[in-house]
């Protein structure tokens, strides 16, 4: 190359770097072998001087194919050894040059596994993370954006001006670059250049901390800077099957459990810079409690309560409060609103500590729309499909995930992964599977588009959901992963191995809508719809059940659980109890929302918290007492939940007495043969003798009753137990001659352990 070639070349170059449209800076910048001699090029916008210091000497930069360009001839190959002294608009310092560390960081393996989807732990190379290379400390920047024209990093260092620091592009789309002159806690976004010349500022898909909204920087963060204490927890979850245990989950917004008065002295007293985080719609001079209050009122809590998990509903950092966390724009951090990343991970491993595992709500659904999010990432539709017909929910207004693109999948697959390995979390409620699974979900006619087949099922986003779970288990065999999926899709809960979406777990939205449909119904009318409680038994081996009674019935003029019911205050609270004393006998495992363990009145609202002040009357503590109770005997009464998938767990006394609305049933475990009598009245009326069939002779124990005085109740019952008699019902040679008290369920457990039949 003749000297005016390369000055021509050097000035193009150059101009490239000025517009932003350069995408492979190390070309020319950092130091180059040329003419048996070594040149280092700097980029330095708007610099008025710079200098070259190496082994003690000092090169002065001179300017000469670019006002911004600086060159100096060094004797020897400086490597990154050498610093650059910049003297811009009077000010002077001296730093290193980013563009002097030129190795690859994501490798070709790395590479290779994240183009087919199979990264687990690309959150490891993706990201800004600190690091020592060379002897020198900094940040490395990594991203993936294949069509974007160049991407530079702005923040803080370089005044938010993206002429500064260019990336420099690799194969596979992906983009790097090491900033030494960055450390922890620099806020950062990526400035990407579009091939039209668009201009969008992102943050960063891969970051670990965010900032507090309405800000949406990203924020450098360290991992695996946390002490964990729970090892003894992870490897008894993880040697055993979890759904073969007893399960009640507490789900729970952490933004409005509880909120905190701005007077309180929490951040004075701890030490913490941070100011309190209020929320505009918040009541006055309230705030949300950080993670470390959180740590130390909710735990205590929940365990007081017997729950054996707490479910939040998402805390990946999101822009909108009003969203409830399901509108994900950073899917690697835990939300700024309430801390810090160690101080969420603090936050489980106490839970881990107290017995209580963590399950946090998973949305890959969908994703908003917000600028500084995933979509439209590169000036292309990356992240989502193209086609509004598949890559949009219009009622929600918000984006759908292209699960047949590869680097889309990895992205999602390695985050479940990274949730469990980073936070130790326990399990994943998915949010939406419906939506995921069929294309014409909540469209009409003619805006939607079948698959290959003809058909309406979503193939991509199934594959999807199988390849998560089949990862999910490989890592932690002990996880759950619990499917609110509102249709009969076949297979929701068998493993992946046999065709199945291989969750563990399914919310059973049928027996939710059947049962408060049922419990909305004048008692008189509820004759006429025995149905609803017995329907739910017919299908409850199809798949592996979870009861939930969910935030989504408790919004929307819905009411909360206690003000669906009718009658009076005192039936509104039997039939409460009724029907949660009923949740925890049927098959399956548990899940309530914060508030129904004490019977909030009013509709759950996310700007407000619970209403802690109807625990100072003594229904509301009733209701609390129940829950309490009922989850203590859950947990000691195996015949309640061993056998939960297993037809031999559960079978029906008589199901048949519509005219009084009574039911009852067996549930049974077979390892110790123990079994339990329950019968429910779903009537206000009183049974002073209601007799019941039972399959062995002997004394049962009434061992709970949802009208106990305690519970707040009428208090009539059993005397404790009773003997059998010798009458034939129910296909049984004895039966229970009880008292059935109005708007209740009891339980009797009879007092020797003998083996029943089928």
């Amino acid at each position: 190359m003749i000297e005016t070639n390369q000055a021509d070349w050097i000035k193009s170059e150059a101009d490239n770097l000025e517009n932003c449209c350069n995408d492979n800076p190390l070309k020319i910048l950092g130091p180059h072998f040329y003419k048996q001699q070594w040149v280092i090029r700097v980029w330095m916008p708007e610099a008025d001087e710079v200098k070259i210091k190496f082994k003690n000497n000092v090169y002065k930069a001179k300017s000469i194919n670019h006002k911004w360009l600086f060159e100096a001839i060094l004797p020897e190959n400086p490597n990154s050894n050498y610093e650059i002294n910049i003297s811009r608009g009077g000010i002077t310092h001296t730093q290193q040059d980013p563009w002097s560390y030129g190795e690859e960081w994501m490798g070709e393996v790395d590479r290779h596994l994240f183009a087919e989807g199979n990264h687990h732990h690309i959150w490891k190379k993706m990201g800004a993370h600190l690091i020592e290379t060379k002897n020198k400390k900094g940040v490395m920047f990594c991203l993936w954006a294949p069509n974007a024209k160049s991407i530079s990093i702005i923040g803080d260092i370089n005044s938010w001006d993206g002429r500064h620091h260019p990336m420099q592009k690799r194969l596979g789309g992906i983009w790097e670059l090491f900033m030494p002159i960055m450390e922890e806690g620099d806020t950062y976004k990526y400035e990407i250049r579009t091939q039209q010349g668009h201009i969008y500022e992102k943050a960063d898909p891969y970051g670990f901390l965010h900032e507090i909204r309405p800000q949406n920087g990203s924020i450098v963060s360290k991992l695996n800077n946390f002490n964990w204490e729970d090892s003894s927890w992870i490897t008894n979850r993880d040697s055993s099957s979890q759904i073969d245990k007893p399960i009640s989950v507490y789900e729970m917004h952490l933004g409005s459990w509880l909120h905190e008065s701005t007077d309180n002295k929490y951040f004075e007293e701890n030490g913490d810079p941070r100011e309190p985080v209020p929320a505009a719609e918040l009541k006055p001079g309230t705030r949300f409690l950080t993670y470390p209050e959180l740590t130390e009122k909710l735990i205590s809590y929940v365990k007081e309560r017997g729950f054996t998990h707490i479910e939040l509903m998402p805390i990946s950092e999101h822009p909108f409060d009003g969203s409830w966390g399901y509108q994900v724009t950073g899917w690697y951090a835990p939300t700024s609103r309430f801390g810090t990343p160690n101080e969420f991970r603090e936050f489980v491993n106490k839970c881990h500590k107290e017995g209580i595992g963590v399950i946090l709500d998973w949305v890959p659904g969908h994703f908003p729309k917000d600028k500084h999010g995933l979509a439209f990432f590169d000036g292309c539709h990356l992240y989502e499909h193209g086609d509004s017909r598949i890559g949009e929910h219009k009622e929600w207004g918000t984006l759908i995930f292209n699960y047949s693109r590869n680097e889309v999948r990895n992205f999602l697959v390695a985050n479940l992964i990274y949730w469990f390995e980073e936070f130790h979390i326990d399990g994943i409620r998915v949010d939406a599977v419906a939506s995921m699974l069929y294309r014409d979900y909540l469209r009409p006619d003619g805006e939607w588009i079948p698959n290959e087949n003809g058909g309406n099922e979503n193939i991509e986003a199934v594959k999807f959901l199988q390849q998560a779970n089949h990862v999910l288990f490989q890592h932690f065999p002990g996880a759950l992963s619990i499917a609110e999926e509102s249709t009969t899709w076949p297979m929701v809960t068998k493993p992946t191995d046999m065709g199945g979406l291989g969750f563990n777990l399914k919310w059973n939205m049928g027996w939710m809508h059947d049962m408060l449909d049922y419990f909305e119904i004048d008692p008189w009318f509820r004759q006429f719809h025995q149905n609803s409680v017995t329907f739910s038994i017919t299908y409850n081996y199809t798949e592996n059940f979870m009861l939930a009674l969910s935030h989504d019935e408790v919004v929307h003029g819905k009411s909360h659980l206690l003000h669906k019911m009718p009658g009076d205050d005192w039936k509104k609270y039997a039939n409460t109890r009724a029907l949660l004393s009923y949740m925890w006998t049927h098959p399956g495992k548990k899940t309530i929302f914060m508030g129904m363990e004490f019977g909030q009145r009013q509709e759950w609202n996310v700007w407000d918290d619970l209403q802690w002040e109807l625990l100072e009357f003594e229904p509301h503590k009733g209701i609390r007492n129940l829950v309490d109770d009922l989850n203590l005997l859950y947990k000691n009464e195996p015949a309640l939940w061993k056998n939960d998938f297993d037809p031999y767990g559960f079978q029906w006394i008589d199901c048949n007495d519509k005219s009084n609305s009574v039911i009852s049933f067996m549930r049974r475990e077979n390892d110790t043969n123990e079994w339990l009598v329950i019968v429910a009245n779903f009537t206000p009326n009183t049974h002073g003798s209601y007799k019941v069939g039972v399959p062995v002779e002997g004394f049962y124990k009434e061992i709970f009753n949802s009208d106990s005085s305690r519970y707040g109740g009428s208090n009539k019952g059993n005397m404790g137990g009773k003997e059998t008699i010798n009458y034939n019902i129910h296909n049984y040679q004895n039966a229970l001659d009880i008292a059935l008290p109005p708007l209740s369920v009891s339980i009797f457990k009879h007092q020797s352990i003998q083996k029943i039949n089928k």
